[in-house]
């Protein structure tokens, strides 16, 4: 099963989650939660449920295990259960769960490529109605080569480890022209640059010639961002592509430049 999946494609029968945030105002997507999502879908936020704020590795960190437990069960899921996640389309954050997911071991979980507006015009149904949940007890199967940490991203900066470093972020603040979030510009010693916008299309992700051409499938690649969250879009594209070996750093550049330098160029 491929990562993405039209809404014209979706089972009614599947466990939705709505994934809907704005990282201008992180009231946004709770908000439009509450005015009308598809019939039955949990909401996850991005930086209540998946993000670990109370972390300092970087702006957007990753989650324990524990906590990561404690969500899944919460929105009612099963290992093997069928889960469509959605955003506003063209968007990192039904990337961001994905990840996470994918991290815990679930098996047949997909995003809907438009967002929530493409299930809106595809005909299913919405509603602003309050889900009843039947909390689960899973075992959760960790998947560890999708995670990148610091001291993993360092070995591959000091050739210890054979692997392709890949920057999400806009090119300026790849070159450190430009830096609007934090205190360091530039990027991580040895990164090679694709942005993840250059992705966007019509509402939708979509993988690139552009990210095609910049690493090869023969190529281990770590992706990071600036904290985490548009590094997800790109291991999603990535494993779209076919892609297997695919690691996300999820500190990402936010959590790098506390202990170490960056490169400019």
């Amino acid at each position: 099963m491929g990562v993405f999946v039209e809404a014209t494609d979706v089972s009614r029968d599947a466990i939705f989650l709505d994934a809907r945030y704005n990282l201008q105002n992180k009231q946004w997507g709770k908000e439009q939660y509450d005015a009308a999502h598809i019939h039955n879908a949990r909401y996850v936020d991005l930086e209540q449920d998946v993000s670990d704020m109370t972390s300092n590795r970087g702006r957007h960190p990753m989650p324990s295990h524990a906590q990561l437990q404690q969500l899944f069960e919460r929105l009612g899921l099963q290992l093997d259960s069928e889960i469509v996640i959605y955003d506003q389309g063209g968007a990192p954050f039904a990337s961001r769960v994905y990840y996470m997911l994918a991290y815990a071991g679930f098996t047949n979980i997909a995003i809907v490529n438009g967002g929530f507006s493409a299930l809106v015009a595809a005909g299913l149904p919405i509603n602003a109605e309050a889900v009843d949940v039947t909390p689960t007890n899973i075992t959760l199967n960790w998947q560890p080569q999708l995670y990148a940490s610091r001291d993993d991203v360092k070995a591959i900066v000091d050739g210890d480890v054979q692997a392709v470093l890949l920057d999400a972020r806009e090119e300026a603040r790849y070159r450190g022209e430009v830096e609007p979030l934090d205190k360091v510009a530039g990027h991580i010693p040895t990164a090679r640059n694709y942005f993840w916008e250059q992705a966007k299309e019509d509402g939708k992700l979509v993988v690139t010639d552009a990210l095609t051409q910049t690493v090869s499938k023969d190529e281990p690649v770590v992706v990071y961002c600036g904290s985490g969250v548009t590094a997800s879009p790109v291991f999603t594209l990535l494993k779209e592509a076919g892609y297997e070996d695919v690691k996300v750093y999820v500190g990402s550049f936010s959590d790098w430049i506390e202990a170490y330098d960056a490169a400019k160029k």
